[in-house]
């Protein structure tokens, strides 16, 4: 109990050892109906405070918090947040009504007078980029109960995009968690656990970053994407696709599916060339015939003012050269 609390309760009653100044036999002082109401109200008041502050330490009731002072979670669950017109309007309407829904956070496990938030990372930037406090309730959750804080919340409200909840279980699973806790986490069960698992482990961490959280992009597109990194020189191809001048201007979808159209993309097979002589001489160093080769084609061309009864006579015995071709190449 308080000096103060103490001072206040001796004006309503007196103690055993009370004497009166002159030395007369002590007395028992008799509070008034007043007196006694006043008291009763004091006791009341000073319940409620009690009842108050537990309430506020048990996160039951919302505290104004500094924004400087709350860190991201540790277990990230989602990207970095790209819908700025969501953020306009909620900051248009914090602006105007305040905020009315706090963020959830706990105290900092190894910062004192720090914090670490669970959900609400909209509210909070958006208070931190008006300059004013964030209402918050502050709550004593340890690693399990803090994930499963984040998960519930996103999963109530539909907030996570596909890739992100796959990520976001790929990482409690790195950070030692139970397949169950997971589960519980994202509201999911344990066949659709492994499938977002699955999908994550499979994709690198580029090309998730370079397509984006995608909220309109379902489990399937991103399955497709998982089996075709898989194939020999998806890298390359991916890479080309992303470092394409046009790709950035793209949203996720769009993103998404110039990707995979690269990675579908069959190459075709390098002509084996052989190695023919592009000229023809003579002995005397005189050019006979010069041979191009398109893609269709192989041309022998030869000067018609100097050559051309060599042509017809070249052409005349192609059947038998031909022929004799043809023979060596099944004997070797």
């Amino acid at each position: 109990m308080s000096k103060r609390t103490q001072s206040i309760r001796s004006m309503f009653a007196g103690g055993d050892d009370a004497q009166p100044r002159d030395g007369r036999a002590p007395f028992q002082r008799v509070a008034s109906g007043a007196v006694r109401s006043l008291q009763d109200t004091f006791s009341e008041v000073e319940r409620d405070y009690e009842a108050l502050k537990q309430r506020i330490a048990e996160g039951a009731l919302p505290v104004e918090l500094n924004t400087d002072l709350i860190d991201p979670s540790p277990f990230s669950d989602r990207f970095s947040d790209q819908d700025t017109a969501a953020i306009e309007a909620l900051k248009a309407s914090i602006e105007e009504h305040g905020q009315e829904i706090p963020i959830l956070v706990r105290p900092h496990p190894a910062s004192p007078g720090r914090y670490q938030i669970a959900y609400g990372h909209r509210r909070l930037r958006v208070a931190s980029e008006l300059g004013r406090p964030v209402k918050a309730y502050v709550r004593n959750l340890d690693d399990q109960r803090l994930v499963v804080a984040q998960g519930i919340e996103n999963s109530a409200r539909e907030d996570l995009s596909f890739i992100e909840r796959a990520t976001f279980a790929q990482r409690l699973e790195g950070a030692g968690f139970q397949r169950a806790l997971i589960q519980a986490a994202l509201s999911v069960d344990k066949a659709e656990v492994s499938k977002l698992i699955a999908v994550a482990q499979a994709l690198p961490d580029w090309i998730v970053a370079a397509i984006g959280r995608g909220p309109k992009i379902g489990r399937g597109r991103w399955q497709e994407l998982a089996e075709l990194v898989k194939q020999p020189g998806s890298e390359a191809k991916a890479r080309k696709a992303i470092d394409h001048k046009t790709f950035a201007h793209k949203d996720a979808e769009a993103r998404l599916k110039a990707i995979v159209q690269a990675l579908k993309e069959i190459e075709k097979p390098k002509r084996t060339e052989t190695a023919v002589p592009d000229v023809a001489k003579s002995a005397d160093g005189t050019e006979i015939a010069r041979l191009s080769i398109s893609a269709r084609h192989c041309k022998i061309e030869m000067s018609r003012e100097r050559d051309e009864a060599f042509a017809a006579f070249l052409m005349a015995r192609l059947p038998d050269l031909y022929a004799s071709f043809k023979n060596d190449k099944t004997v070797s």
